[in-house]
């Protein structure tokens, strides 16, 4: 077969992965030069502990799977197997942690309750004052602004792959056949439009004005090297607010006694924090749903993730070098793991899989191209 993928973010990569893996040739189109849109600006975890139970979970598991087997073929992705831990402060916070351990599938998460010590053992940089901890052995981390260009590399590698940086797709021609900006026409067997937050233009066209998908918004940032190992991804609780997995009675005792930040309400926000190869953090962050988006980032979220990340360290954060935001399309359905839509012989609609996307990606693609027969 020949696939035709348009969108070099981590989604559409994956589908070109799985297609050349699978025997067959590839070409993948993409607007900017390389894909710059939120596959480069999450924090390349692959976050298992908060999925909802069911296929969101099984989703993510075998993503995972995935992740690990890619990562050890391509050393750019930059895996490691680190784990999650989200330390917790009040009782409120540590019930919905016990709950947590108390779900049936807690055991395929890692789940486990640990004692601050215990924590300390695990991840030594946490040095502030907390009183236990959620531990998710099953959460990792990918290196997001080199995993598309080293998956990229060695897909050139198999001889089966063209990538064209620079296009932009404009319009479906006939059956599973493309004509970008450029005026050149592909034609293949298999068109897969993997466009990420770009929800207008052709993919409006397309899917309707009514497809399922909206845009999120989100700002993050990034550090200076730590000088020392934070060896796992940490989360604070207010990621309990935000996870399907949390939900249930201890959540609902949470949020009844105990408030949020103002700060982190308002901006609907949650510590995620992991470190980069350089020994840099990326920390995060923000959620927002009204359009037309802020063109500005804000700084009091900031300033919040600031203190909650000092207050684990318990020492102050190196300089902040980065600050960026960044978009992506999210279903509104959220119970879907992601929209697979056909919109015309041949050619398949791929998107929406909110934060979910880099943890996802990779069985997202398997389960098209198992359903699409590759």
């Amino acid at each position: 077969m020949r696939v035709i993928v348009v969108g070099a973010g981590v989604v559409g990569t994956m589908h070109a992965w799985h297609a050349v893996s699978r025997g067959h040739e590839v070409v993948q189109i993409e607007r900017e030069s390389e894909a710059r849109g939120a596959s480069l600006r999450n924090f390349g975890q692959i976050w298992i502990s908060g999925r909802a139970g069911g296929e969101e979970l099984e989703t993510a598991l075998r993503a995972r799977e995935l992740w690990e087997e890619i990562g050890a073929r391509v050393p750019g992705l930059g895996f490691r197997a680190c784990g999650s831990l989200t330390p917790l402060r009040t009782a409120h916070e540590v019930a919905v942690a016990e709950a947590a351990v108390a779900r049936p599938d807690a055991a395929a998460r890692g789940y486990k309750l640990l004692t601050a010590d215990e924590a300390r053992a695990v991840n030594p940089a946490l040095r502030g004052a907390f009183t236990a901890a959620l531990w998710c052995e099953r959460d990792a981390a990918v290196e997001p602004r080199t995993a598309q260009l080293a998956l990229k590399q060695e897909l050139l590698a198999s001889g089966r792959y063209t990538y064209l940086g620079g296009r932009e797709v404009r319009e479906v021609v006939g059956a599973a056949s493309v004509r970008d900006d450029h005026g050149d026409l592909h034609t293949g067997d298999a068109v897969i439009l993997a466009t990420g937050a770009w929800l207008g233009g052709l993919v409006r066209e397309l899917a309707g004005p009514d497809l399922p998908v909206r845009r999120v918004r989100l700002q993050m940032m990034q550090t200076d090297p730590l000088g020392e190992p934070l060896t796992t991804s940490v989360a604070d609780a207010d990621s309990f607010r935000y996870y399907p997995a949390y939900r249930g009675e201890a959540l609902d005792a949470l949020n009844a006694g105990q408030a949020q930040d103002p700060v982190a309400a308002e901006h609907r926000m949650q510590l995620l924090m992991v470190q980069r190869r350089d020994g840099g953090l990326t920390i995060g962050d923000t959620h927002e749903y009204e359009h037309p988006f802020a063109f500005d980032t804000v700084e009091e979220p900031y300033e919040h993730l600031t203190r909650v990340v000092e207050a684990f360290l318990g020492r102050p954060l190196p300089r902040i070098r980065h600050r960026w935001a960044g978009v992506y399309a999210q279903c509104t359905d959220t119970a879907r793991v992601v929209h697979r839509q056909q919109v015309r012989d041949g050619v398949w609609l791929v998107t929406g899989p909110g934060g979910r996307g880099m943890t996802c990606s990779p069985a997202i693609a398997e389960t098209t191209a198992d359903q699409l027969g590759w």
